[in-house]
């Protein structure tokens, strides 16, 4: 990840195209996994960047000061059906920034109040999200209603960035593609590397789960 460097006031990249939210928890990775399904689709011209923001919270603080503009992948309480996917803009952020489904939220939230402090708010914000379906299931990855509103998703974000003048491009057949993340992180190796149920806790890990009194670990 490229860090830019603050100087409030002035942009370092036209458009910055981030992913926010945790794998770990089912649909709350839609994010970084409609910015990874971008990534592999789409090249951006010079002056706009994909990125997976994940869950780094405060480190995404020179990242967001640099941008001119700022489109977010993002699942979202949106008071509605499981799968239905929105594009907000304008005064609906208030929607998204409003309503907290989890801790990285809140810290995106943080860091818009941060930049604006620092005279180096985007100048526009733009957020695809969608309303999850299960978030409760550790290590598992988007449901089925989820993932199959990405390829909607990323016609959005397309919409958007050609409106913004940063038309995405086609990648070609073979084309190689740089990885947002780390290569075992990709959604296929993350899927078919799942341990099964009886191997992983789908709640949590069981180690930091509250037990009973008197409960006896078993050793085995």
């Amino acid at each position: 990840m490229n860090t830019q460097e603050l100087s409030p006031g002035r942009y370092a990249r036209d458009v910055l195209l981030l992913g926010i939210g945790n794998i770990l928890w089912a649909d709350e990775g839609f994010g970084p996994r409609a910015a990874e399904a971008f990534n592999s689709r789409f090249r951006l011209p010079e002056g706009a960047e994909v990125m997976d923001g994940g869950t780094l919270g405060g480190w995404l603080v020179n990242e967001i000061c640099s941008a001119k503009r700022i489109l977010v992948f993002d699942c979202c309480d949106l008071k509605a059906a499981p799968g239905t996917l929105r594009v907000l803009r304008k005064d609906d952020i208030r929607i998204w920034s409003s309503t907290k489904i989890s801790p990285h939220q809140t810290g995106f939230n943080d860091l818009l109040a941060t930049a604006a402090l620092m005279g180096s708010s985007p100048e526009d914000i733009a957020v695809v999200g969608i309303q999850p379906e299960l978030l409760d299931d550790y290590g598992g990855s988007l449901t089925e209603t989820v993932k199959a509103r990405i390829p909607e998703a990323l016609e959005a974000a397309r919409g958007i960035l050609s409106e913004w003048g940063f038309p995405p491009v086609e990648r070609t057949p073979g084309e190689r593609v740089p990885p947002l993340s780390f290569q075992s992180l990709s959604i296929d190796a993350y899927e078919s590397g799942r341990p099964d149920e009886a191997e992983a806790c789908r709640t949590g890990d069981e180690r930091f789960l509250v037990r009973p009194a008197g409960h006896a670990s078993d050793p085995s």
